[in-house]
């Protein structure tokens, strides 16, 4: 499990970096400041949850089972909503309104925080 999560944590890093060059110099020609921005803020969370990728990964605090459960939260997380707001901001790129995605980013959203939420309530559980 540990190989498959630090893989992934190390494609999502790769292309948050990718996505993020990207849109720094190809999509500031088309895009609002503002689309840039929420742009932006989906590579950044991408990068935040590479990096909890790795660590879950490499952590021995938590068991199988948790980290299985949350490497799948991250994973549908990270998909859902830095996914859906790459897609809702490049509609002048590519012609496409994915407008009825805007219920997906929330729901992502939701998602990486219950990750979180499950590594912390697990790690308080094995304090006591």
């Amino acid at each position: 499990m540990e190989r498959k999560i630090t893989g992934l944590a190390a494609l999502f890093g790769m292309t948050a970096i990718i996505l993020g060059a990207f849109g720094a110099h190809a999509l500031k020609k088309f895009l609002t400041i503002e689309q840039l921005s929420s742009f932006e803020t989906g590579v950044k969370y991408q990068m935040y949850h590479a990096l909890f990728l790795l660590f879950l990964g490499q952590v021995s605090i938590l068991n199988e089972k948790t980290k299985k459960r949350v490497f799948q939260l991250i994973v549908f997380g990270v998909i859902f909503f830095s996914g859906s707001i790459y897609l809702l901001t490049t509609k002048a790129v590519t012609g496409i309104d994915f407008k009825f995605l805007g219920i997906v980013t929330p729901i992502g959203g939701a998602l990486l925080i219950v990750a979180w939420a499950h590594v912390f309530w697990d790690i308080l559980i094995k304090k006591r």
